[in-house]
């Protein structure tokens, strides 16, 4: 089911699956153009050169913005999952609870593509490659929980309130401004830096794929803890919400 998502997403389309590229290298010259030359926001990283302050900061906003296209991505497409299937609800016997799993990892894999460009722009900068690459999946754990967690919770409310994906993209603009992707945490007042890293687990997410990926030292190991243990919360209250609404789906629609 991922596979056929992926391939409908592309279907007659002359760059296919080269889109999740286009996109989010789109995404990444914009930030970079806003932030780095128009409003000259500096950023020194340890682990990359500082000779080229653009590229350094393109690469850094960019591992930032890799986990957040990922989650929201699979948040709004997997909002409406058990809504435009409502054939396979109502007239097929079917395991629902594959649903809203379907665009969860189709954005997953479709970030990967990202992901391969990030580490050989990296590769090609530093002219080398950093191990901490291997611990990746570690930075997986708490995204993939929360995000399957949040879409459960959503695919099964737009059921019956049909504002929720509607309201998804608000949420969203307020959720990814206050995460630190397009700015440092650091410029962030110190009373409320640690309540964001610890509380907000896309803030925890990001972090550590720069840490990974970019700086090759594990400098947020508490705040993965921490986002792990709110995104299983998430997940496993995501979860029984879709199975408590789960059988009046095809009542509903």
């Amino acid at each position: 089911m991922v596979q056929r998502d992926l391939r409908s997403h592309y279907t007659g389309t002359a760059l296919g699956s080269l889109w999740p590229i286009v996109r989010q290298l789109s995404q990444l010259l914009i930030f970079t153009y806003v932030f780095s030359v128009v409003l000259q926001v500096r950023l020194s990283a340890q682990g990359l050169p500082s000779q080229n302050q653009n590229l350094t900061f393109g690469l850094w906003l960019f591992a930032g913005l890799l986990p957040w296209t990922a989650v929201t991505g699979a948040f709004i497409q997997g909002a409406t999952a058990v809504i435009r299937q409502k054939n396979l609800v109502t007239k097929v016997v079917f395991p629902l609870m594959l649903l809203p799993a379907v665009p969860v990892l189709s954005a997953f894999v479709e970030s990967t593509f990202g992901l391969a460009i990030l580490i050989a722009f990296v590769a090609v900068l530093t002219q080398k490659i950093h191990l901490t690459l291997l611990l990746l999946p570690l930075a997986w754990i708490p995204q993939l929980l929360l995000t399957a967690g949040l879409t459960y919770a959503a695919a099964a409310l737009s059921v019956f309130l049909r504002d929720i994906p509607q309201a998804i993209g608000i949420v969203l603009n307020i959720w990814f401004y206050a995460t630190p992707i397009i700015y440092p945490a650091s410029l962030i007042p110190q009373p409320i830096q640690k309540l964001v890293l610890w509380f907000n687990p896309m803030a925890a997410v990001a972090e550590l794929y720069r840490d990974i990926i970019l700086i090759g030292e594990i400098q947020h190991w508490r705040e993965w803890l921490f986002a792990s243990g709110i995104s299983l919360v998430i997940f496993v209250g995501g979860l029984w919400i879709y199975r408590k609404l789960r059988p009046a789906f095809a009542d509903v629609l």
